[in-house]
C-alpha cells in the first residue's frame, strides 16, 4: 500500500498512455474487455478499461483481479466456473459472467505489485505461454509509464517548491530592501536639520538628493546662529557610503556646531573638525571636504560672509549687473586641504560681501560630476554656464534651475548631490520682517525606483 501511495496514481484522470494498453490487449488477445488496475486497501480501481463502460471500481473480492495480485507471475483461469474461488466473484456470478480471465501482477522494481493488466472474455479459452509472456511485456509496459509519470511529479514538484522557495525569497528580497530603504532614508533625515532657521534679510533654499535611496550618503549641510545677530553654515561631503560614513557624518556636523560656539574664526573651526575626526578610531581613514562660514550683518545691507575651505569645490557668487544679465563667480579659499586626512592639514580662508541682490550657491562634487548625454562630465563651468543664462540670483530660483537641470542628465547624477544657497533680497517690504524661505527637497523612493519629492516650507 505505501508502493501505491508514493506513485500517487489512484483516483487520477484517464490517462493515454494506459488506455492504449487496455485498449491493445484487447486487440491483441480478442477479448471483450482489457483493463489496468490498481489495488488498493478495500478496492480494484480502473486505471483503463477497454469495454467496461462506466465502471471506475470493483470490490476486492477473491478469484480474479484479488487473487491475481497476490502471485509473482500472471494468473490464468480458463474456465472461472471450474475454479473454487473464482467462481464466486461478482464479475462471474454477476450479469457480466465472466468465464476467462488472464491477468499479469504490475510489479516495481523493488517487488511490490501495484495491481494487474488483466483480459476478460464471457467463454472459456486458453492462451499459450507466449501469450503469457505477451501479457506480462504489457504490465511491464503499464509499470515504465508510472516510473515516468513518478518522475515526471517529482520534476513538477521540485519545480514548484523552487519557485515557492524564489517567490518567497523575492518577497523577503523586498521586504528586506524596504526595511533598509526605510532604515536609510531615516537615517539619512537625521543627519540633515529637518528644516533651514528664518535668517533676517536672507533668503535660504537646499535640496539633497540621494544617488539610491538604499544608500545613506555623506554629503551634509546646515545654517545656524551664533549670537549677537552672527550666523554660521556649512556643506560638505563625507568619503564613501553606508552606516560608517553616516557616523562621520553625524560627528562632522555636530563638531562644527560646536567648534562655531568657540572659535570666530572659520579656519579654527576647520582645524578642531580636523583634530576630532582624526582623534576618533571609529572614523578609520575617512575623511571630508567642506566650506565653513559665518555671516555678519552689514550695516550698509547684505552680509559679509568669511568662509574657510577644506578640499571642497568651489561656490558660485551670483552678482546682477547693471546693463542685466548676471556675473557668476567661482570663489574658493586657495590651498584649503581635506578634512580628517593629516595631522598637518592647512586651512585658509577668504572674505567676501554679499549684497543686496546677489546670491551664494554651494553644492557638493555629485552636481559637477554629473555626466552629459556624450559621456563628459557637466563640470563648474557645465554649472556656472546653465546658471549665468538663467539670469537668476534668490536662492529659491537658483535651487530651483539647478535641480532642473540635474532631472535633464540622461544618465542621471551617479552621486548624492547636496545644494545650499544663500541670497540677499533686494527690497524687504516694511510690513513684514525680513525672513527666510526655505526649500527643502529630499529624493526618496516611489514604487521601487528613485524618485524626487519636493516640500516647500515659507
Amino acid at each position: 500500500m505505501a508502493a501505491v501511495r508514493r506513485y500517487d496514481i489512484l483516483d487520477t484522470p484517464p490517462d493515454g498512455a494506459f488506455d492504449r494498453v487496455a485498449a491493445l490487449a484487447a486487440r491483441l488477445f480478442d477479448v471483450p474487455v482489457a483493463s489496468v488496475t490498481i489495488v488498493d486497501t478495500d478496492r480494484i480501481w480502473f486505471k483503463a478499461a477497454h469495454g467496461l463502460d462506466g465502471v471506475t471500481q470493483i470490490g476486492r473480492d477473491p478469484g480474479l483481479c484479488g487473487s491475481a495480485i497476490l502471485r509473482h507471475d500472471a494468473l490464468v483461469i480458463p474456465d472461472t466456473l471450474t475454479d473454487p474461488v473464482a467462481r464466486t466473484n461478482p464479475l462471474v456470478a454477476g450479469p457480466m459472467g465472466v468465464r476467462f480471465y488472464a491477468a499479469a501482477p504490475i510489479v516495481t522494481a523493488d517487488g511490490h505489485r501495484l495491481g494487474t493488466v488483466n483480459i476478460l472474455d464471457t467463454k472459456p479459452r486458453l492462451i499459450t505461454q507466449a501469450d503469457t509472456a505477451t501479457l506480462a511485456d504489457l504490465a511491464a509496459m503499464v509499470m515504465d509509464s508510472l516510473e515516468l509519470r513518478l518522475s515526471a511529479l517529482h520534476r513538477l514538484r521540485e519545480e514548484q517548491e523552487r519557485r515557492k522557495e524564489q517567490e518567497a525569497a523575492r518577497h523577503q528580497a523586498e521586504r528586506d530592501t524596504a526595511a533598509i530603504t526605510a532604515f536609510a532614508s531615516t537615517l539619512q533625515r537625521t543627519l540633515l536639520p529637518p528644516s533651514l532657521p528664518a535668517v533676517p534679510g536672507l533668503e535660504l533654499a537646499c535640496h539633497y538628493q540621494t544617488d539610491s535611496p538604499r544608500d545613506v550618503g555623506g554629503d551634509f549641510y546646515d545654517v545656524f546662529p551664533l549670537g549677537g545677530g552672527r550666523w554660521a553654515f556649512f556643506l560638505g561631503d563625507v568619503c564613501g557610503k553606508g552606516a560608517e560614513a553616516a557616523a562621520v557624518t553625524s560627528l562632522t556636523r555636530y563638531t562644527l556646531r560646536e567648534a562655531a560656539q568657540h572659535h570666530s574664526d572659520p579656519i579654527d573651526v576647520l582645524d578642531a573638525l580636523n583634530k576630532a575626526l582624526l582623534l576618533d578610531s571609529s572614523v578609520g581613514s575617512r575623511f571630508c571636504t567642506c566650506v565653513f562660514a559665518t555671516l555678519d550683518p552689514d550695516p550698509a545691507g547684505g552680509y559679509t560672509v568669511e568662509l574657510a575651505g577644506g578640499g571642497h569645490p568651489p561656490l558660485f557668487h551670483f552678482k546682477p549687473q547693471t546693463g542685466g544679465g548676471i556675473l557668476v563667480e567661482s570663489v574658493r579659499p586657495v590651498g584649503g586641504m581635506l578634512v580628517g586626512a593629516l595631522e598637518q592639514a592647512r586651512f585658509t580662508s577668504r572674505t567676501l560681501h554679499l549684497a543686496p541682490g546677489q546670491g551664494l550657491l554651494l553644492y557638493t562634487d555629485g552636481l559637477t560630476e554629473a555626466r552629459l548625454a556624450d559621456g563628459t562630465m557637466l563640470g563648474e563651468e557645465g554649472v556656472a554656464a546653465f546658471l549665468t543664462a538663467t539670469g537668476k540670483s534668490a536662492a529659491g530660483a537658483l535651487v530651483e534651475e539647478t535641480v532642473a537641470l540635474l532631472a535633464d542628465l540622461p544618465h542621471g547624477t551617479g552621486d548624492d548631490v547636496a545644494l545650499l544657497a544663500l541670497s540677499v533680497p533686494l527690497t524687504v517690504p516694511d510690513a513684514q520682517p525680513a525672513a527666510a524661505v526655505t526649500t527643502r527637497t529630499l529624493a526618496t523612493p516611489a514604487s521601487g525606483s528613485d524618485a524626487s519629492r519636493t516640500g516647500q516650507e515659507h
